[in-house]
């Protein structure tokens, strides 16, 4: 291939129709992390503007960058983070370099942000009340009462049920989706001029992201507000957004609108995010999804030519012996590839690295049923506060969680459970799994009564019926590295030799696409 003849180098953002000075403006930015004897430049020549009423899509694979970026314009980067180079211009006024007490004035007021795991921003001792009062009460002249009825109609707003009684509750005595409609309430009380949004509607199911995602919207157009939307859903990012920037190991690699995106993406990383995605429509055994290739490098490991080449299916030569430049295309898309010009995605095809399903034979299915439920209930008892409830005289009350669950689920297969926020999905399965004590009814697990207490289960049992939780972060424990944890369950239970763990751990991790490097990680 052939370098192009005209080419337009620029890291200056990309203009947009808006007129007006942009609402945020990042230039050139770099961001490092002190560590020990030097330091990682994890964020390296980002460069985007978004203007008043503007939506901005940032999407890419975990670990390329995205929400460092976002950190880094209200100050997050932590102890050892800090902006190496660049600027960030906020209205016209420099954040780089300013203290916390001068960003606190913008915090929650004039710049809100809505954070990917919401018990992240909500504190657990505060009722949530109290917590979005606070919004307001620190940022306006409003008294207690006003400011609870803004927090009740904000609340409903994003479909929130009861939102009076949410208001008298503590974080963890509401789901995790009900979780984030609070916090994406709180971000939206004093109608902030830019939003930062860091993937707001992962915990919400599809009727309520729905319903926020219109909500957001709305707010955009009624208040002018210029939105960053941090996502890996690239339908969502096609709903919400106007122009999209795509990140690849610390850089932005392509910058272009949404419709450019989708319609004639040019760089080969986003050609490849596309393929990933589920057609409308398109029947799942017959309409393949082709994942890219092995995984992002680590900071302290990124080549020194274009990032991607160790991926890219047109990699050449040039490609590993120098960096590619941001440059503008015919059709007005900014890409960082030597190449862009010569690519034609319709004639790719599969790299031998991809497995596509069934090549291997499919995966043997039994009659055999695994785990059985009959008529599963789990209810809550309803303390009331009267007095002749403090004197045990009261009728009892339950709050029917789970009523009537009954399935079976044969080895070698998928169930789908579904449903929005707060209707038991994640009851259900803490009560199979033993985190919760049935009421009533039957389930049975490889033949196994599962409905007794949890201290009863035999090994095998606790072995054999494993769960993954919703909040990776209130699941694993901070004081141990990656390594102890993973390591853990095949201690305890014996699955591996002894001398054998650490080798199975790092396989697993690199199966998930982490590597080595996590395993000494906390």
């Amino acid at each position: 291939m052939e370098a192009p003849s005209q080419v337009v180098e620029t890291q200056r953002a990309i203009p947009t129709e808006t007129n007006g000075e942009p609402v945020l403006e990042i230039q050139d930015l770099a961001i490092a992390y002190k560590v020990r004897g030097g330091e990682i430049e994890a964020v390296q020549n980002v460069s985007f503007s978004i203007y008043r009423g503007e939506s901005y899509g940032v999407v890419g694979e975990s670990g390329c960058g995205k929400s460092t970026v976002a950190w880094s314009i209200v100050n997050f980067l932590g102890q050892n983070g800090y902006v190496k180079r660049g600027s960030i211009k906020f209205m016209g006024e420099e954040l780089v370099g300013k203290s916390s007490e001068e960003l606190r004035e913008l915090r929650g007021n004039r710049i809100a942000m809505v954070y990917q795991d919401p018990m992240q921003a909500l504190n657990p001792s505060m009722r949530l009340g109290d917590q979005m009062k606070e919004v307001l009460t620190f940022h306006q002249n409003i008294s207690d009462s006003d400011a609870e009825q803004q927090c009740v109609e904000m609340l409903k707003r994003v479909y929130m049920p009861d939102p009076r009684n949410v208001l008298r509750r503590y974080p963890h005595q509401i789901s995790g989706g009900q979780q984030q409609r609070v916090v994406i309430a709180m971000a939206l009380l004093n109608n902030p001029a830019l939003l930062i949004m860091d993937e707001p509607t992962t915990a919400l199911d599809v009727t309520v992201e729905a319903a926020v995602l219109d909500l957001i919207g709305e707010l955009r157009r009624e208040f002018d507000t210029a939105i960053m939307y941090i996502s890996h859903n690239l339908g969502v990012v096609a709903r919400v957004c106007n122009n999209v920037g795509v990140m690849y190991a610390g850089e932005m690699v392509e910058r272009a609108s949404v419709r450019e995106i989708f319609a004639h993406p040019q760089h080969p990383y986003t050609q490849g995010l596309i393929r990933c995605v589920p057609k409308l429509g398109a029947d799942k055994s017959s309409s393949l999804l082709y994942p890219i290739p092995g995984r992002v490098p680590p900071p302290d490991d990124r080549p020194s030519g274009c990032v991607f080449a160790p991926r890219c299916d047109y990699v050449e030569q040039r490609c590993w012996d120098e960096r590619p430049r941001l440059r503008q295309m015919v059709n007005g898309t900014w890409v960082r590839c030597h190449f862009a010009e010569e690519i034609d995605p319709s004639q790719w095809t599969p790299s031998s690295e991809v497995e596509l399903p069934g090549q291997n034979g499919a995966r043997d299915t039994s009659d055999e049923i695994l785990l059985e439920l009959n008529h599963l209930q789990k209810y809550y008892p309803v303390q009331g506060s009267g007095l002749t409830d403090m004197l045990g005289m009261a009728s009892k009350r339950y709050v029917k969680a789970v009523e009537d669950a009954t399935f079976t689920l044969r080895k070698g297969r998928t169930l789908g459970i579904v449903g929005e926020s707060g209707c038991g999905k994640s009851t259900l399965i803490k009560t199979i799994i033993g985190l919760e004590d049935s009421t009533g009814g039957e389930a049975t697990f490889m033949g196994f009564d599962i409905t007794e207490d949890l201290a009863d289960r035999n090994e095998e049992l606790i072995r054999e019926l494993q769960m993954v939780f919703q909040n990776p972060d209130s699941t694993m424990n901070p004081s141990y590295t990656v390594g102890q944890q993973i390591s853990r369950p095949m201690l305890r239970f014996r699955t591996v030799p002894r001398k054998q763990v650490r080798a199975e751990v790092i396989n697993l991790l690199k199966a998930m696409r982490l590597g080595e490097t996590y395993y000494d990680r906390l």
